[in-house]
This record gives C-alpha cells, sequence and structure tokens, in this order.
C-alpha cells in the first residue's frame, strides 16, 4: 500500500506562483514513478506532470516552462512547482503512485494505482 496526501493549494491570481506538495507513505513508494493530474470542474482528468526513481522528468505540452516537478527521497515528498500561473490552471491536482522502478513515464492516469486525496488549485483573472 501507498499513502499519498498533497498539500499547498490556494487561491491566488493569475501570474502569480505556487508550490504543491505530496508525501507519500509505503514500502514501495521510494521505487515508484509519481505523477501530478488536474481536474477542472466538467473535465476529463487531465496529466500535468511525472517523475521516476531516477528522477526522469515528463510535462504536458501546454505546462512545459511553467511548472516543474522534482522529488526529495529524503522527506519522500515530490512537488510541483508552478509559476506564471493562469486561470485555466484552476483545478484539483492530484498526486498519483504508479509502476515501480520504471525507466518509462507513464502519463495515462490507468497506469497509477495510488492516489491522493486532491488540492485545490484557484487562479483568479
Amino acid at each position: 500500500q501507498v499513502q499519498l496526501v498533497e498539500s499547498g493549494g490556494g487561491l491566488v491570481q493569475a501570474g502569480e506562483s505556487l508550490r504543491l506538495s505530496c508525501a507519500y507513505s509505503g514500502r514501495t513508494s521510494s521505487s515508484r514513478a509519481m505523477g501530478w493530474f488536474r481536474q477542472a470542474p466538467g473535465k476529463e482528468r487531465e496529466f500535468v506532470a511525472a517523475i521516476n526513481w531516477r528522477f526522469d522528468t515528463i510535462y504536458a505540452d501546454s505546462m512545459k516552462g511553467r511548472f516543474t516537478i522534482s522529488g526529495d527521497t529524503a522527506k519522500n515528498t515530490i512537488y510541483l512547482q508552478m509559476n506564471s500561473l493562469k486561470f485555466e490552471d484552476t483545478a484539483v491536482y492530484y498526486c498519483a503512485a504508479g509502476p515501480r522502478l520504471t525507466a518509462t513515464l507513464p502519463s495515462a492516469s490507468w497506469q497509477y494505482e495510488y492516489w491522493g486525496q486532491g488540492t485545490q488549485v484557484t487562479v483568479s483573472s
């Protein structure tokens, strides 16, 4: 079992920054690919970014250059630094844990086995 707890969401103005955190626990958690997804009201859940155990990263095209995913194994935490936030970034952001020891970076939600409860990010225009 892997447990995930997101934090850091909130209300910001367009152009501002926010950093989300995802604390993970569980015996195999540190070797798993970890991803961030988001879901806006009335829309499907979409991929944001992922990082694997080698700290390789991948981003959705619309987030490249604005968002940065990183990990701190000493703190069992991954982060999502979000800069130049836009109104359309408003969503619930979810942290997810995927396959172990993978060299690839999964970007589909079905590839992730464990999910956090989500944290709300609201960007005012």
